[in-house]
């Protein structure tokens, strides 16, 4: 059996993350390291230290082997796509050198989601348990649910943005899990957050708010309305972001077993996947909320290419 293990970077060679074409800054006042959280100091300080950061990284909350058994087996059916290196462990998530068609490789993703065992993963009794906790009473997961994958060598990279440009039809009180699905080091373009944001971002939230008064409710709650730039991206350029706010960037070397749970408003991106040994990236991001708050009715349907969100 071949399981892909955890790498770590040196400082120099940090210097390559690239997300969008530009190169991220590897001075200390621009880039640092996610600090992680053991999930038995209990759910109280795990909250505290959520409201305090805008995140929280819980190493460890799921069982390891069964993540990358996970992935093998969401690996194992994509391989009809063409997405997988021939004769390789599907755990190992090696791309084949021929690139299949983005969209083709999504479709299959998107049923994927709706099978039983992605249902099972996402809703694992552990994590159900802990929401609970960290909600402070029934924890209600939406249905859109999505699962992205990122092959090596590409330029894919996610550019910056809060998630609650996409929510706006609910509440404010969303949290994000997003879990990789596999060992994700920062050389495979991983999430990375911009430090402090979760204030920056509901800034951000409150001034389209008074800008926008004339909207119709139906493009107030639109990432694609006619004051949002494209996509509801706040900026592809993140070096330049960290400049603008005078923060950092966070990196992690994420692990199998590992969650992030993020602010809806904390801003985050990702990088390239520039894995050496042509790793595809997976990872999938749901989304919490208390079940008495009330629900963005858009993240009633499965995730769909043309769903607009």
């Amino acid at each position: 059996m071949s399981i892909s293990m955890q790498t770590t970077q040196s400082d120099e060679e940090r210097f390559s993350l690239v997300a969008n074409g530009k190169i991220l800054s590897t001075a200390p006042n621009r880039l640092g390291d996610l600090t992680p959280t053991d999930p038995g100091i209990g759910v109280a300080a795990i909250r505290h230290l959520y409201e305090e950061n805008g995140y929280v990284w819980l190493k460890g909350l799921l069982p390891r082997r069964e993540v990358i058994e996970f992935r093998g087996w969401v690996f194992g059916h994509l391989a009809n796509t063409g997405l997988i290196a021939p004769g390789t462990d599907p755990r190992d998530g090696i791309a084949s050198a021929i690139t299949p068609e983005n969209r083709a490789v999504d479709r299959y993703l998107m049923s994927l989601v709706r099978s039983v065992a992605y249902e099972g993963f996402c809703t694992q009794p552990r994590m159900a348990r802990f929401m609970d906790e960290f909600l402070a009473g029934i924890s209600y997961l939406h249905k859109r649910k999505i699962m992205r994958h990122v092959r090596p060598g590409t330029t894919t990279a996610t550019p910056a943005h809060y998630d609650l440009v996409y929510l706006r039809g609910g509440t404010s009180r969303v949290v994000t899990s997003w879990i990789p699905i596999g060992d994700i080091p920062t050389e495979m373009g991983g999430l990375t957050y911009l430090e402090g944001s979760h204030a920056i971002g509901a800034r951000m939230e409150r001034e389209f708010n008074e800008r926008n008064g004339d909207l119709s409710p139906e493009e107030r709650v639109s990432a694609y309305n006619r004051n949002m730039t494209e996509g509801g991206w706040v900026s592809k350029d993140l070096p330049e972001m960290a400049e603008r706010f005078d923060t950092r960037w966070l990196i992690a070397d994420y692990e199998a077993g590992d969650i992030m749970l993020h602010s809806p408003f904390m801003i985050h991106a990702s990088t390239t996947n520039q894995d050496k040994g042509h790793r595809l990236r997976l990872s999938t991001d749901i989304r919490y909320q208390n079940v008495n708050d009330e629900i963005d009715a858009r993240w009633n349907n499965h995730w769909s290419l043309d769903d607009m969100l």
